[in-house]
């Protein structure tokens, strides 16, 4: 399988390893353009210098992306072992500092405050509200942080403070402050 690869930035480019097998699915290359446009042009959101929490990483596309466009610093959640071998495999390939929580995001350990959050579960398990409850209650995420959820079509998900929602395919996006 060809592997995504990083659209702007530093690691413009840089082609990122994917795992063999439908266990991991890789965000859609227009699908993460047009998350990073919206955030790139948000005046409720800024790129650089902000810290960022990729769960459900799979290929870490979504973190990597964001420092290779300014990000100070990365964590990546992933707990699949072909998934973790790819991730860790495309932070070397960026040189990237960046750090890998290998386990469940369901029962993470204590965290600092993230500003920016993206969740890429699995479809059709309803995780996000459960990922994004876990996390809060173990710090990993800022007051005032900046969650971006890719669902599929059968996921539901409320926010309170929707800023923005697209679709993609199969594909939905929603973008809210906690």
């Amino acid at each position: 399988m060809t592997g995504p690869r990083i659209i702007a930035g530093a690691f413009k480019g840089r082609k990122l390893a994917a795992p063999p097998g439908l266990e991991t699915r890789p965000t859609n290359a227009r699908a993460r353009q047009a998350v990073f446009d919206i955030l790139a042009h948000a005046p409720w959101c800024e790129l650089r210098g902000v810290k960022v929490l990729d769960v459900f990483a799979g290929t870490g596309a979504y973190g990597l992306e964001a420092l290779s466009r300014g990000a100070a610093s990365a964590v990546f959640f992933e707990q699949a072992p072909a998934a973790l071998a790819a991730l860790r495999a495309n932070i070397a390939a960026c040189r990237a500092e960046a750090r890998v929580v290998a386990g469940d995001v369901l029962a993470p350990p204590q965290g600092t405050p993230h500003d920016l959050v993206f969740l890429d579960p699995p479809y059709g398990k309803n995780l996000v509200p459960k990922a994004v409850s876990a996390l809060q209650a173990r710090g990993w995420i800022a007051p005032g942080a900046v969650i971006v959820a890719e669902l599929g079509p059968d996921d539901a998900l409320d926010t309170p403070d929707l800023l923005a929602e697209r679709a993609h395919g199969k594909a939905r996006v929603k973008i809210w402050r906690v």
